[in-house]
């Protein structure tokens, strides 16, 4: 059973990657102020510096990136050889070409020197992920992998976990998705009777629960068991969890029998019917465990495919010997990561650099290219299993990398034969049908962009540029109003480009009035770049960014000013019209505004546009592929507002357990202070002499309430 990452007690060549990662990521954050990126104002200019900074480069591993004139990072690439490598770029002709394409936008270079190929290969893929290049694959994986807990106690409970670990307790797993470790949980509870309640629940049971009712607990809470049989059956339960059920069934076979010699035959029959769910268990994973070795007890399976541009890697976890599920991961950049790096091997193999061209062969290089970035990315932030199963060769050097820098040894086949075999297969039908759907929900979202454009009769040739900004504004009863901002561009909703803003100084419940702020807010600094013809940084500094965004994703969602090109507001002819004012006040086309009405009855479907610059409203039908995509957006801009509505709500309210905690302030007083004005925020915000007039309360406690709310 694979244990959660462990952080290595000294240092080691990875640590000193990572050091390196952070400086050449902080060099990279700083490169467009820097002097030298500059770029000069002639093509051979550059590469006359290019190429005397390269015949200065050592002879040693380590990591080039290329940047262009705006200091964005075009490439992130390691060479056994950094002259060698950064000079074949320089010294061949790549006409027609994706290095070609690349070369020609190339205006400045960074180099970091290592101590070894496995190093470099660290580091290249720790800022592959940090800077996100143009010309490389990347795989962003944001979510944590669940684990099934075991938490330290006299009657140890399972739990399903996401998080940090905590060494007091026990893990098992990971899973690819929550469902499996809740389907793990339900089978311990059936089959081993763990209970899966809080402490503070279990210390005060007086009588058992539903779950002992229905055969899922043996209700250690009100000593219906020992605790040397519960223990036994945690044992059980763990090593069922490690992959040993033979042998749990082997015991649980022997202790019927005993309880059969003795007569106890009700104790005997609970046994064999915990024996015959684990039987159903592993037929249903279709895998005898007795006939699979040691190494096969925790695998990971990989399969990749790749087709029209896309590429999927499916990820299939075996732990314990049980088949727990996959999980669907698509790159990005996928052509242009491809090509360049098989243009760039073949040049790595006839000039001699030290980089072997794969032995696969130019048909599987997209897919080599993606299962080794995938790879190289993703199990240098989780947990590296004992055994590797792919479908497609991996580099023996990429995989020596990775189990130095895990402390671990690794074991990587391609061919597998007998059960591994089948789970390839299965992997590889998952990643089949994954890519199979992706392609088909972005074909069907390319045609609602184009529908969309055609109801609106939007001139853009290039679909893939319509960008739509849509705005909501979410409150309860007037409280903590908040107004969201959601982007669509490319054909897909871009969430790094969200924004919240916080409505302040309007009457509660006026949407026109918080919807004329928001957008005075969001378009007053754009409008004046967009006249002044420089970068903005698209109206963030007057917006709350999404709690969770990194700084340098934010920073890669900015760009050259742009006003959108359809703006839609939630909400009818009022709101368009407080919109229609703004507009007009920045001087900005109030044709660009649509307002989205809710049609007769407020039923999906039958929504109504409704247009700033005075056209009739239109309806486009329930089954138009142009209303879909109006709805989705919609959809998405009210979602956000109202999450991040109940979380701003939630910590304005939970400002009035400190006046709880005041001594001296009970239920009537604090009843009174909150009437009087009008809430927490109206308490924070008055003074001593303000709140000694409110009745039952003195001078001294309006002082003593007065430094507990500041």
């Amino acid at each position: 059973m694979s244990k959660p990452p462990r952080e290595p007690a000294d240092a080691t060549a990875a640590d000193a990657a990572a050091a390196d990662a952070a400086a050449a990521v902080a060099t990279a954050a700083g490169a467009g102020s820097a002097a030298d990126t500059a770029a000069p104002s002639d093509a051979g200019g550059v590469r006359a510096r290019l190429l005397a900074e390269v015949a200065t480069l050592p002879g040693l591993p380590g990591v080039y990136r290329w940047y262009d004139a705006a200091g964005n990072v075009l490439y992130v690439g390691k060479a056994r050889s950094l002259r060698k490598r950064v000079a074949s770029y320089l010294h061949r002709a790549h006409d027609g070409t994706r290095i070609g394409q690349m070369v020609a936008r190339i205006a400045r270079l960074e180099t970091t020197v290592v101590r070894s190929e496995a190093e470099a290969l660290l580091l290249e893929n720790n800022l592959i992920k940090t800077l996100a290049p143009r010309f490389n694959i990347l795989f962003r994986d944001d979510k944590s992998y669940p684990y099934l807990k075991l938490v330290t106690h006299e009657f140890p409970r399972v739990a399903y976990y996401r998080g940090a670990v905590d060494r007091r307790h026990r893990y098992f797993g990971p899973y690819p998705n929550s469902w499996a470790v809740k389907q793990t949980i339900e089978l311990v509870q059936k089959v081993f009777r763990l209970r899966t309640c809080e402490d503070t629940v279990f210390a005060h049971r007086t009588r058992p629960c539903l779950l002992y009712q229905i055969g899922r607990c043996s209700a250690p809470c009100v000593g219906f068991i020992g605790a040397a049989d519960y223990a036994r059956d945690v044992a059980d339960a763990e090593r069922f969890l490690r992959g040993d059920a033979a042998e749990v069934i082997a015991d649980l076979q022997a202790q019927m029998m005993q309880l059969a010699e003795t007569l106890a035959f009700e104790k005997a029959a609970a046994v064999r019917d915990r024996i015959g769910s684990l039987a159903r268990v592993l037929h249903q994973q279709a895998v005898e465990a007795s006939s699979l070795s040691a190494a096969d007890k925790d695998v990971d399976i990989l399969a990749v495919k790749a087709a029209g541009g896309r590429a999927c890697v499916n990820l299939a976890m075996v732990r314990g010997s049980r088949h727990l599920g996959d999980r669907a991961y698509f790159p990005s950049h996928v052509d242009e990561g491809a090509a360049l790096r098989a243009e760039r091997d073949e040049a790595g193999g006839a000039g001699g650099t030290g980089d072997v061209p794969d032995a696969a062969g130019a048909a599987a290089a997209p897919e080599v290219a993606v299962l080794e970035a995938f790879v190289a990315q993703h199990y240098l932030a989780h947990a590296l299993p004992p055994q590797l199963v792919t479908s497609h060769a991996v580099s023996a050097a990429l995989l020596d990398a990775l189990a130095e820098h895990a402390g671990t040894r690794l074991r990587a086949t391609h061919q597998p034969r007998e059960q591994r075999r089948i789970w390839l297969e299965m992997a590889a039908r998952g990643a089949e049908l994954a890519l199979a759907r992706l392609l088909a929900e972005e074909g069907s979202q390319q045609q609602r962009t184009r529908a969309l454009l055609e109801a609106l009769d939007l001139d853009l040739t290039d679909p893939a540029a319509l960008r739509v900004e849509c705005f909501d504004v979410s409150h309860t009863g007037g409280e903590a109003t908040q107004a969201s901002c959601v982007v669509y561009e490319d054909h897909r909703m871009q969430s790094a480009q969200y924004r919240r803003f916080n409505i302040e100084g309007i009457k509660g419940g006026d949407d026109c009035a918080a919807m004329r702020q928001v957008l005075a807010r969001r378009y007053a600094r754009l409008a004046e770049a967009v006249a002044a013809g420089r970068s903005d940084d698209d109206g963030r500094s007057d917006a709350t960014p999404p709690p969770a965004q990194a700084d340098a994703k934010a920073r890669r969602a900015r760009g050259p000013a742009r006003l959108p090109d359809l703006v839609l507001v939630d909400g009818g002819r009022g709101q368009v019209a407080a919109a229609r004012e703004v507009f007009e006040e920045l001087g900005l086309d109030i044709g660009l505004i649509v307002g989205v009405e809710k049609g007769a009855g407020r039923k999906v479907g039958l929504e109504e546009l409704v247009f700033a610059d005075g056209r009739a409203k239109i309806s486009l039908g329930h089954d138009s592929a142009a209303l879909m995509l109006v709805a989705q957006i919609r959809d998405e801009a009210h979602r956000f507002a109202i999450t991040g509505m109940r979380a701003r709500r939630a910590g304005v309210r939970t400002g009035g357990s400190r006046l709880e905690e005041i001594p001296g302030v009970g239920p009537r007083k604090r009843a009174r202070l909150l009437q009087r004005f009008g809430g927490v925020r109206g308490v924070a915000g008055a003074g001593v002499a303000d709140l000694a007039s409110v009745e039952g309360i003195s001078k001294e406690l309006a002082e003593e309430i007065y430094r507990a709310m500041h």
